[in-house]
């Protein structure tokens, strides 16, 4: 008798969805193994890519450490000269007040030119008119000579490093009458 019932498994396919279902397997239970072996080896991945970022951060840490603690070296080096000039005049005790300052004056120009050198420039707006980004006023007076808000004395001269104020001049202003 055949079975017609198409829920109801044929007896003598049995056998063959057996082997079929043993060879799924088998490559299922294959392809899981595979899928494993690529997990590990992404895993084992992502672990050496994370320790070489933390390699390369403590590397450019250090490096910026490094950076900071002699970043003046240049600076440094180049103010030597003057550092020397200034102790050897001081050490020559046979030294007349003229050459004491012919001394002082050849130090002054050496510094003059390593801070030139490194971006340091003057403002001297003596005779300009006052720029309250570059200039300080600390006193104002009266001048027929000069108009209003002109500078007519430099207390003390200003510094710009690199076009930045580094510190303002300290001036005197004619008032506005």
């Amino acid at each position: 008798m055949q079975n017609n019932d198409p829920h109801m498994p044929d007896p003598a396919s049995e056998g063959a969805g057996d082997a079929g279902m043993n060879a799924d397997f088998d490559a299922l239970t294959a392809r899981l193994a595979a899928l494993e072996s690529e997990l590990s080896q992404a895993r084992e991945t992502v672990l050496r890519e994370r320790a070489e970022i933390e390699n390369q951060r403590r590397r450019l840490q250090r490096d910026l450490d490094q950076a900071r603690r002699f970043a003046n070296e240049k600076l440094l080096g180049d103010l030597l000269p003057v550092y020397d000039g200034l102790a050897l005049g001081l050490a020559n005790e046979n030294t007349d007040a003229k050459t004491l300052r012919e001394g002082l004056e050849l130090s002054l120009k050496q510094l003059e030119k390593v801070t030139q050198a490194n971006g340091l420039s003057v403002v001297d707006p003596l005779h300009q008119p006052f720029n309250p980004d570059h200039h300080q006023a600390i006193s104002s007076v009266d001048s027929n000579e000069h108009a209003p808000n002109t500078v007519v004395a430099v207390v003390q001269k200003g510094f710009l490093l690199n076009d930045r104020l580094l510190r303002p001049a300290l001036v005197a202003v004619v008032r506005d009458n």
